[in-house]
């Protein structure tokens, strides 16, 4: 396990002037949620642990192109979106690069270009900071790489989710693995604050190629920020108890991920999911993210399941769009679900299908 120290560089055995990378990184889906920060501006430490199903299609794909610079007094990038200038983008980019400086101490020694697209549209209301910032901070690891051939794998990918997190705290789960535990916990070997780890049991035929159909219900901006529903958790009323319950699901949920049992899974996730929104429900200031369609869709899932047994569930992340979570083997029947019944509660009838996958992975032919 490392330490915020292990990954500040001694000095780099190499140099290297130009270069570019590219790299795709995931989005990904909580299960058992992360929702509160501990206390500490910027450090992005979660106040429980969480654990997700890495996904497939939904993904960021970031270009990092660099070459030396003759000035080493601050940043020096530029920020491209679908080939095209961002300059909303840059001041998260311009605080990603303040926060990890110490780690990564080349950063000002060079002049960024990062040139970035979602494999999803950009106003679908699926977030990309997770995405993006996962993406983003491969790149800069293949240039630490570069510049430190030694580096181990094992280094690579956890100082890249240790990173990720400083950009957004769900990005650090976008980095390596199927399913992946962030968050100290007693009983996930290896598990810390600092980053994402991959689940160390081995995961249940259940849960092979696991599908997630995305319903998009409501494709605008959400009107509180996850930022600011993390926050509104130090004061809450239900906190220290939120937080207690998403350990022992965590319990519970490794357990089921190693026997299969898709009916506890159904009760844990779907759970976690409704506890998260009983939170933001009941902080001060109080919100509702969910739509009516949100719960309209929720009912037909309950239905359906109830009617015809079949192994399918929702969860929920901080908006009102629905993941709808089956085994492969339940993919014809969803399908049909969605198709005859929940279709006309997504907005423009817009939906995305997607299941598990790997993590991050380096396009090395661009």
């Amino acid at each position: 396990m490392f330490s915020e120290n292990d990954f500040i560089p001694k000095k780099f055995s190499q140099s290297v002037e130009t270069g570019k990378f590219e790299w795709s990184s995931p989005s990904n889906i909580a299960l058992v949620k992360y929702w509160g920060k501990k206390e500490g501006v910027g450090q992005q430490i979660p106040a429980n642990p969480s654990i997700s199903f890495t996904l497939n299609n939904c993904k960021t794909i970031t270009t990092l192109a660099f070459a030396r610079k003759q000035s080493q007094d601050g940043f020096s990038f530029e920020l491209l979106f679908e080939g095209k200038p961002k300059e909303d983008f840059k001041p998260k980019i311009q605080q990603f690069f303040e926060r990890v400086l110490v780690y990564l101490p080349f950063l000002k020694e060079y002049h960024f270009v990062i040139d970035t697209q979602n494999t999803f549209p950009h106003s679908s209301g699926i977030a990309s900071s997770a995405s993006g910032m996962a993406a983003l901070s491969m790149n800069l690891m293949s240039l630490e790489k570069a510049l430190n051939p030694n580096m181990t794998e094992d280094y690579f990918y956890q100082k890249a989710s240790f990173l990720a997190r400083l950009g957004s705290g769900s990005a650090c789960r976008s980095v390596k693995g199927e399913v992946v535990v962030w968050g100290n916990h007693d009983n996930v070997k290896g598990s810390t604050d600092l980053y994402g780890v991959e689940f160390s049991h081995r995961i249940h035929e259940n849960f092979k190629n696991f599908q997630d159909t995305i319903l998009l219900v409501d494709k605008g901006e959400k009107q509180v920020s996850s930022s600011v529903g993390h926050n509104l958790m130090h004061n809450h009323p239900f906190a220290e108890r939120r937080f207690e319950q998403a350990h022992e699901n965590l319990d519970k949920l490794s357990k089921v991920l190693q026997d299969g049992n898709l009916d506890e899974f159904i009760a844990i996730v779907e759970s976690e999911a409704l506890t998260l929104h009983a939170m933001m429900m009941t902080s001060l200031p109080y919100f509702i993210l969910m739509k009516p369609n949100t719960l309209e869709i929720i009912n037909k899932i309950w239905k359906f399941r109830n009617e015809t047994k079949t192994p399918v569930c929702f969860t929920l992340d901080a908006g009102a769009n629905v993941h709808i979570l089956y085994p492969e083997t339940a993919k014809e029947a969803v399908s049909q679900l969605i198709k005859t019944e929940l279709v006309g509660y997504c907005q423009n009838g817009h939906y995305i299908c997607d299941q598990i996958g790997i993590g991050s992975i380096e396009n090395k032919n661009n």
